[in-house]
């Protein structure tokens, strides 16, 4: 009853999550909703600051002891989160995640890196860069293996993407492939995906960074790993990144649009499913707006707008945090007299101006 009154009274810092997890499945509810207030709607920088604070260890010792096995439990049920975009759930539940996994002490640095690195990604992906480098930094020091470092390191150089640190990228990009490059006759599931992932990484820099050579090459090798594994897979190393024929195929129309062959990236895009495995996972998102730029170069602008608003459907709190929609969208709205209600309700809804 001191737990439901304290939920009730908005005074919830120190409790366990696992906890948390246990009565919101008594009560046929989300974790997160007992978790997430009323006011938790905007998408802004602040709305983070709890996670950054977690970070730095502000938030003090949870009033229960939690276990491995509990706080394990807890990072598994929310890692779907991430990979259907709710980042404000997740943002809810990540403040208490990351003070349970760091009152685990030694014998939790496993499921440590693995919450730090969930927190890695929910930064990165709502532009809060320097957060996410210190979540990455203390997962790395407490990753458990090569694979699990492989997998920190591919969100690293997503990380040193998106802050436009090309040469920094590709350097991190092709030393991490190099180091785990397995024997494709003997290489593991696990160990093709994080090779391939890697190598997808250096195909990305490669591209932007004007070396379509290095970029074509990577590919290949990544090409490769995935004919292996056959199929899209999501390794345990590396649970919320997929590697097979499908990211290699989305990564090649990425390259095309870089290269500015806009009609090469329609064309395959044609033969990449839309729904299916994790269709809502940001690399997918990513890839179809690739398709909706292509459309708009080929002046295809309807187009373009019906690609947009299809992300926005799946996805609402991953379009938000994309520049490269508000750009695509901009030249749509340049080549318009006059705007649709669509079109105004779509550009104020990912904040461009008009």
């Amino acid at each position: 009853m001191s737990l439901i009154r304290k939920l009730e009274q908005n005074e919830r810092d120190d409790t366990r999550l696992e906890t948390l997890r246990k009565l919101a499945r008594a009560l046929e509810v989300s974790t997160s909703g007992l978790i997430v207030r009323p006011e938790h709607k905007e998408t802004t920088a602040g709305q983070w600051a709890p996670v950054r604070d977690a970070l730095l260890r502000r938030n003090g010792q949870p009033e229960e002891t939690p276990t491995v096995e509990g706080v394990r439990s807890a990072v598994e049920a929310a890692e779907p989160l991430f990979t259907d975009n709710k980042y404000s759930q997740l943002g809810a539940l990540l403040p208490s995640l990351l003070r349970d996994a760091e009152a685990l002490g030694k014998p939790g640095r496993p499921v440590r890196s693995r919450v730090l690195h969930l927190a890695g990604l929910l930064l990165i992906s709502t532009r809060q860069f320097d957060a996410a480098d210190i979540a990455l930094r203390r997962a790395l020091d407490d990753a458990p293996g090569r694979l699990e470092e492989a997998a920190i390191f591919n969100t690293r150089c997503w990380l040193l993407m998106r802050r436009g640190d090309l040469a920094a990228t590709l350097e991190l990009a092709v030393r991490s492939a190099d180091e785990i490059e397995p024997r494709l006759s003997r290489a593991t599931p696990e160990e093709l995906a994080a090779w391939g992932g890697l190598l997808l990484r250096v195909a990305t820099a490669a591209s932007r960074n004007n070396e379509p050579g290095e970029a074509e090459d990577a590919l290949r090798f990544a090409q490769a790993a995935a004919v292996t594994l056959k199929n899209e897979w999501a390794p345990p190393s590396d649970p919320l990144r997929t590697f097979g024929p499908i990211a290699v195929a989305t990564r090649r129309a990425e390259n095309y649009m870089i290269e500015d062959r806009p009609d090469r990236v329609l064309v395959l895009s044609e033969k990449i499913p839309k729904s299916g495995f994790r269709a809502r996972a940001s690399s997918r998102n990513r890839h179809r707006l690739d398709v909706a730029k292509a459309n708009v170069q080929l002046k295809q602008y309807t187009d373009a707008f019906e690609v947009l608003q299809e992300v926005r459907a799946i996805s609402p709190e991953w379009i938000v945090n994309q520049r490269m929609a508000r750009d695509v969208l901009g030249k749509i709205v340049t080549k318009r007299r006059t705007l649709t209600p669509e079109m105004r309700e779509l550009a104020d809804f990912v904040h461009l101006e008009y």
